[in-house]
């Protein structure tokens, strides 16, 4: 059997579903191959008036979070005004009592998401839900259905993977880091973990709130794990927006940026920007937790072999939390063991969710 082809967080469409019966049958296809038909479905499906839904589950349905959480730093590698941002997030979520306490974390929710047509208007809108789970604080797995079309993506702590009908399963480049969904107020021990070691960049009005501003970038050796032969990652970035008066984060933006090329093709970049607003917190067990938002995508492509210019198209999702729970009863490490594809793929030792280090 093949390499498994690894996740991709750019888009895919309708053509991948030609290519997905040969996978079923235990023909996988290489990742350059995949690259070429992603390159033509976009051609074909992406900038057209009626994208794929299969595109708007690919950007929205899971996307991963940037960077994993930072190992504790000392004190001296962390500016004051950071560290001040996240005690104050902290406090006024009251999330400190969930460390030792908390094992797991159940979520259900709402979405609604569309393409923004050409003059600026909302397309159609694709319905679905949700479901989430997490071992605190690396494992976790999402469901997400929207319109009879259902993805599912999991990390046990060691290999993070999504699966798709129209694709299969397929491992994350680059380590595992956490679910994007989960950064968006539903988690405020991992917003504080990964912006533990964030960098200050000053004071900006966003949506008419006053707010601290804290960046993150993934490294040189991150973005290279998550490039190959025919797709660099070039940048990836994210910016958290907590509030002056009230501490919480109520935006988030990353973007990131990749370079590719096909051998004998001129280089296409694709740059994809995702901003969420984040509202309505709610008190949850004495945790303040986000329970709606809305996100806005947009995905730029450009290079030499453009003649006409830069294409444009936009993505928007709204979503909303029913129901958090934790320390859900029956919820055990066997929930987050990787498809059998994966288990067959990576050596037993990369697998193994018994092993002490990721308890």
């Amino acid at each position: 059997m093949g390499r498994l082809a690894t996740l991709s967080e750019e888009p895919t469409s309708e053509q991948d579903t030609n290519t997905s019966s040969a996978s079923k049958k235990g023909l996988l296809h290489s990742y350059s191959c995949r690259t070429r038909s992603w390159i033509n479905c976009i051609k074909s499906h992406f900038f057209n008036k009626k994208p794929d839904l299969k595109i708007l589950l690919s950007v929205l349905a899971c996307p991963l979070f940037p960077v994993p959480p930072h190992p504790k730093l000392a004190p001296n590698q962390v500016s004051s005004s950071a560290e001040y941002i996240i005690q104050h997030f902290t406090a006024a979520t009251g999330c400190r009592k969930l460390e030792g306490t908390v094992k797991n974390v159940f979520a259900t929710g709402k979405v609604a998401m569309g393409v923004v047509d050409e003059v600026g208007g909302p397309g159609v809108t694709e319905r679905g839900c949700f479901v989430m789970w997490q071992m605190v604080p690396d494992k976790w797995q999402i469901e997400m259905v929207v319109t009879g079309h259902k993805v599912v993506a999991g990390s046990d702590g060691n290999v993070a993977w999504r699966h798709t009908p129209w694709l299969g399963a397929h491992a994350a480049k680059g380590g595992v880091r956490p679910l994007r969904r989960a950064i968006q107020g539903l988690d405020p021990l991992a917003i504080s973990a990964v912006f533990s070691g964030a960098q200050y960049i000053g004071e900006q009005e966003i949506s008419g709130i006053d707010s601290f501003v804290l960046k993150l970038s993934a490294d040189q050796k991150d973005l290279v794990d998550r490039s190959d032969n025919t797709a660099e990652m070039i940048k990836h970035v994210t910016f958290g927006y907590f509030c002056q008066k009230n501490g919480l984060l109520v935006y988030l933006e990353d973007s990131y940026l990749t370079r590719i090329q096909s051998p004998g093709t001129h280089p296409t970049y694709w740059e994809t920007t995702m901003s969420t607003k984040i509202e309505d917190y709610k008190m949850v067990d004495g945790v303040m937790i986000a329970h709606s938002g809305r996100s806005n995508v947009m995905i730029t492509r450009f290079g030499d072999n453009l003649k006409s210019g830069p294409a444009i198209t936009r993505l928007e999702e709204s979503w909303t939390i029913d129901d958090v729970a934790f320390n859900v009863p029956g919820l055990s490490m066997d929930c987050f063991i990787p498809p059998n594809e994966l288990q067959k793929e990576y050596p037993q030792e990369d697998l193994d969710w018994r092993s002490p280090l990721h308890r």
